[in-house]
């Protein structure tokens, strides 16, 4: 296999295009991210098909990223000894056979069903979509390539999520996710046709894939992931609900909004990563996670005027996705050589855990608090933690202040 890898290696160097084939990875990602953002716009619609109330389409939401949390380090483990390229389409076909059978269905059960079959399918093409693009770029551009990924959730945001809605809108529910699994099936014939075979995963048990949690660093690093994602997506989950003054109910404007924060999103994603290239990625996750608190605590004196609404929403974005590239890079710093995957998979799992947390603790605020309003304050509480806890590790143990150990070296390592 040492061989086999160092062939491949050969094959997949930076300089035989590796923004191309990170640019792949990043079609895969804003099929993931669609699937994951376009529920949000097209509850309302949900509730109605499916004759369920709005905590139980809510649930559509929830057990697609209690799935992702979950089946990440699983499945990243059953699929150790596969080269990238079949693990990648194999995930892809799975998202889209999942929303291929919600798009079927009109029985609530069997739609549940499947949104926990696309979230397998997610669950196992964004680590390792993380950590391929790790490995096929430069060192000194890792951060960069990492971006590039994320950004295809981002874009999501900008153009799937949106058009998901507004599709639903139009030509119901069922179109918006028959959008998404065509988007799954194309991008996987891509992925097939134009990825190399690269191998860059060792061949562990799952037991040896969880010990990073006996890491102290790697639990740090966790936790902050954990609570910035709490708190990212309180307010978007129920964004309609916190939004509905400004709003009155209104989808365009609820799709604006969204577009709003995607785009917003895209910019600070991509700005993040040059920005962890450049500087000690733990100090962009401190100064995103302080912005996202405040932002949030300011949403509350404008949710009710659309136009300042917007604003914030875009501000929102900006910040919220400067977090996950630098986190991503901080991880894999601390990850075995050549296991990459393992902790991208880890921090991917930690990342959807906070987005399942949130949306119980959304559904406690909405049935007992007077207000949606409510869900602001404490999102910010949870981002201001984050960014507490990042602070607390932010020792100066290297030269300049740095943390060798999210240093470019020991990311190559990992991801070679």
């Amino acid at each position: 296999m040492v061989d086999e890898a160092a062939s491949d290696s050969k094959d997949a160097s930076p300089e035989q295009g590796w923004r191309a084939r990170t640019a792949i990875l990043t079609l895969g990602a804003f099929a993931v991210g669609t699937d994951g953002y376009v529920i949000v716009g097209l509850l309302p619609q949900i509730d109605r098909t499916l004759h369920v109330s709005s905590a139980a389409s809510g649930q559509l939401v929830s057990v697609f990223a209690l799935v992702v949390a979950f089946l990440a380090p699983v499945l990243a483990t059953v699929t150790s000894k596969w080269p990238r390229q079949r693990v990648l389409v194999t995930a892809l076909l799975l998202l889209g056979v999942g929303n291929a059978v919600t798009a079927l269905s009109g029985d609530y059960g069997l739609v549940l069903a499947s949104r926990i079959l696309a979230g397998a399918g997610a669950a196992l093409f964004t680590a390792n979509a993380v950590a391929t693009a790790a490995f096929l770029a430069p060192g000194e551009r890792r951060g960069s390539a990492i971006a590039m990924v994320t950004a295809g959730s981002t874009l999501s945001l900008i153009l799937g999520a949106p058009l998901g809605t507004v599709i639903g809108n139009n030509l119901g529910w069922q179109a918006a996710i028959w959008f998404i699994a065509g988007i799954a099936v194309v991008v996987a014939v891509a992925v097939a046709a134009l990825l190399p075979a690269i191998r860059i995963d060792q061949v562990i048990t799952l037991r040896q894939r969880l010990s990073p949690l006996a890491d102290r660093r790697v639990l740090k690093i966790l936790a902050v992931t954990l609570l910035a994602f709490i708190g990212i997506f309180l307010p978007f989950t129920y964004m309609s609900a916190v939004f509905a003054p400004a709003t009155g109910g209104s989808q365009p404007r609820l799709a604006l909004l969204l577009m709003a924060f995607g785009v917003a999103a895209t910019v600070g994603n991509l700005a993040a990563g040059r920005l962890a290239d450049r500087y000690n990625a733990r100090l962009v996750v401190i100064i995103a996670t302080l912005c996202i608190g405040s932002v949030f605590l300011i949403m509350l004196a404008v949710r009710g005027t659309f136009v300042l609404a917007v604003v914030m929403e875009a501000l929102a974005g900006l910040v919220c996705f400067s977090v996950i590239g630098p986190q991503q890079q901080r991880i894999i710093a601390h990850a075995p050589e050549g296991g990459a995957p393992l902790v991208t998979s880890l921090n991917l799992s930690t990342a959807y855990l906070g987005n399942f947390v949130s949306s119980v603790i959304g559904a406690v605020i909405l049935s007992t608090a007077s207000s949606a309003a409510f869900v602001l304050p404490v999102a910010a509480g949870f981002a201001l933690a984050a960014s507490l806890i990042a602070w607390w590790t932010a020792r100066p143990v290297g030269a300049g202040g740095e943390d060798p150990a999210e240093g470019t070296t020991r990311v190559a390592a990992a991801t070679k």
